[in-house]
């Protein structure tokens, strides 16, 4: 008798399964799926670190390969009797990093191999290099299904890569609107301390400095029509001990706190009045999408993904990517006034909650989870 849980498993494949948008978003779909109707299993190519604690539920194992930097054809080996044990449905690959891991599930038999494109790499910020284009084409026979998070990524493997437009779905994140939700402040409450905040990674792409420079610039010109002026940017990551010398240097650093990685940002992010992120490049930037829950003015630099989040006028203010002076003019013009922060703060929240809220994006991938146990049955 055939006693094999009716429930299809689901193996998501992470390059490192540690603190980031990408791992929060295999989180939010682990924990909010229906227990019912699917089982997971979590792989780390590398490693997994204390983040798998956020996993709620109790059924689900996290998998560490341990593959080492560089060419570990032993680490694929592992891979393919990781995946011959547990006999998933599908197998859900995430970026390039974990690109190869498709050919190994067709060898292992897996009947359904999706792959995720969720962000633009750190060497690769626009999406050019050659050897990496060619690499996605190769591999593109053993993917049944590429998921991007933003049209510009669906556009981008569509026309530039030349993934066929059918196998391509844009599933937007979503953000959890109970979790982040906006400060209640009383109408009476004035104060003349002005907090721009930031949850970034201290990396290249994400330009930690460039907005270190802009606050410094902006906080100089506030200073003389009394307005205090102050940064909060948690986070970690190679950049952040530059970005403190730097606010050391301008002698700002007594206005700023850069606290490293936190798991409190719903509190965080409550304390703030403008959220900034000004990336050289995004895909979908979930901290953006938690700033607009919480009610916040976004000021975005306008590249990929955060055209799509940002409404100009509306819920925030775009600016060239790099722009020192066009962010610190931003930055500015929200802090000197607070009806322009509460109505666009406002208009943040509602569409936060309209269009990116996280029940939506859980029913997207249950309905394409649920599309692909048709192929259960087919490996053996």
């Amino acid at each position: 008798m055939n006693t094999r849980d009716p429930r299809p498993l689901i193996a998501h494949l992470v390059f490192r399964f540690d603190i980031g948008g990408l791992e929060n978003g295999v989180v939010n779909l682990v924990n909010g799926l229906p227990e019912s109707e699917f089982r997971h299993a979590v792989i780390a190519l590398t490693e997994a670190t204390d983040f798998r604690r956020r996993i709620a539920r109790d059924d689900v194992p996290v998998h560490e390969i341990g593959k080492r930097p560089g060419k570990d054809p032993g680490a694929y080996l592992r891979l393919y009797r990781l995946l011959r044990e547990l006999q998933p449905d599908i197998v859900h690959t995430r970026n390039l990093g974990t690109l190869e891991c498709a050919l190994v599930a067709a060898l292992a038999r897996v009947a359904f191999r999706i792959h995720g494109e969720h962000g633009w790499d750190v060497h690769d910020p626009d999406g050019n290099i050659l050897k990496y284009k060619i690499s996605r084409r190769m591999f593109n026979p053993f993917i049944q299904q590429f998921v991007t998070v933003s049209r510009d990524l669906r556009d981008w493997l569509v026309a530039r890569v030349g993934i066929p437009a059918r196998k391509v779905l844009c599933i937007c994140n979503g953000v959890d609107t109970r979790r982040f939700w906006p400060a209640v402040i009383s109408p009476s409450f004035v104060s003349d301390i002005v907090l721009i905040g930031s949850v970034t990674r201290f990396e290249e792409i994400k330009d930690p400095l460039n907005l270190v420079r802009a606050f410094v610039a902006a906080r100089r010109r506030l200073v003389s029509r009394g307005m205090n002026l102050r940064l909060l940017m948690p986070g970690d990551g190679p950049l952040r001990a530059e970005a403190m010398a730097l606010l050391e240097s301008e002698g700002a650093s007594a206005a700023s706190s850069l606290p490293g990685s936190r798991s409190d940002l719903p509190e965080l992010l409550r304390t703030m009045n403008v959220f900034v992120l000004g990336s050289r490049r995004e895909g979908i930037s979930n901290t953006i999408l938690e700033a607009m829950a919480t009610g916040l003015p976004v000021i975005a630099s306008a590249t990929g993904g955060n055209l799509e989040l940002v409404v100009p006028g509306v819920t925030g203010t775009l600016v060239p990517p790099g722009d020192t002076s066009a962010l610190g003019e931003a930055i500015v013009a929200y802090a000197m006034d607070a009806e322009l922060r509460a109505r666009h703060g406002r208009a943040a929240r509602i569409r936060a909650e309209q269009e990116y809220s996280l029940s939506r994006m859980l029913e997207d991938y249950r309905r394409l989870y649920a599309s692909c146990g048709a192929a259960r049955g087919v490996a053996a």
